[in-house]
């Protein structure tokens, strides 16, 4: 017996057909080179603002950046995180308050130009021209920029400190072991929560389109956020078997290594706007054939004088 998958009355494979000839037509992956470029241009100013950030916490700046480079280095392809733990080690030592204040700046306006790469593909997927005025996207593209952040900023948070929050907060309020197992328990999720949110933001916001529906869990959010951690997780495996970008590009390998690892990424993103539109241009086209008959019906019983 053969289990037929449909989305919104289409079924799976023609779904993918239509999926595929509008990202070809949208030249998505063309975008996700785009911000491949930003994602690099942005990282380095970034980590230079958390750098100097981290060396207000002294202590707790040392452990907090050892758990966040431990955990980049294992979602991040190996040749990838050495290059940005050896980067983060170097601008250390020049780090500096006055830095800081650049770097935010420069970090906060790549990374907002990297976010518009996003609107106006998000826009070109949903077949629409933005009509919004440039300094308005503009400003929507950084308020996107730091809201997606500081989502990144809570997942890390309770990723690496949720064991440690729970704790004061059961030796505080005088809660005992349930509240820390059900903590313990909601941890992971909550984390996975904030990081759909955040995809969530950027493709309500992100489009000019009118009357357009909030969904927190919205499914391209989902798709893109399995298909983050899949081609994060696959491409870590692939070069650890086969990596050959080390003896093709020398040191030049692992900046090579990053880049398409950020190309990955921005693709999953751009892939899950796209299927969000797809849906939504199926349910129109559902919703039209279903108000032709009514019209019909409506014409039929008009009496005729």
């Amino acid at each position: 017996m053969k289990i037929k998958w449909k989305l919104n009355g289409v079924s799976l494979k023609d779904f993918i057909g239509r999926l595929w000839k509008d990202m070809m037509e949208d030249d998505v992956f063309g975008y996700a080179a785009q911000l491949s470029y930003y994602f690099l241009f942005s990282l380095f100013p970034l980590m230079l603002c958390l750098v100097v950030l981290l060396g207000y916490f002294a202590e707790t700046g040392s452990t907090l950046r050892t758990n966040l480079l431990a955990y980049l280095a294992q979602v991040m392809p190996e040749s990838a995180s050495e290059l940005v733990t050896k980067t983060l080690d170097e601008i250390s030592s020049s780090a500096s308050t006055s830095k800081f204040s650049i770097g935010l700046l420069v970090a906060l306006w790549t990374a907002s130009s990297g976010m518009g790469a996003i609107i106006s593909s998000l826009n070109v997927a949903y077949n629409t021209v933005d009509s919004r005025p440039w300094w308005k996207t503009r400003l929507i593209s950084i308020a996107l920029t730091i809201a997606f952040t500081v989502m990144i900023i809570l997942s890390a948070v309770l990723l690496f400190y949720g064991g440690t929050i729970a704790e004061k907060i059961a030796v505080n309020y005088g809660f005992g072991e349930i509240f820390k197992t059900i903590w313990g328990l909601l941890q992971l999720p909550s984390v996975i929560v904030f990081v759909l949110l955040s995809f969530s933001l950027i493709y309500h916001f992100g489009p000019d389109i009118k009357g357009h529906k909030w969904r927190v869990f919205s499914p391209g959010a989902v798709i893109a956020l399995v298909l983050w951690l899949i081609v994060s997780f696959g491409f870590r495996y692939y070069l650890h078997r086969f990596n050959t970008y080390s003896a093709t590009y020398g040191s030049l390998g692992a900046v090579i290594i990053l880049m398409l690892w950020f190309y990955l990424m921005g693709a999953a993103i751009l892939i899950g706007g796209e299927i969000n539109s797809e849906l939504e241009k199926i349910q129109r086209e559902k919703n039209i054939e279903t108000d032709e008959p009514s019209r019909e019906q409506a014409t039929e019983q008009k009496p005729q004088f």
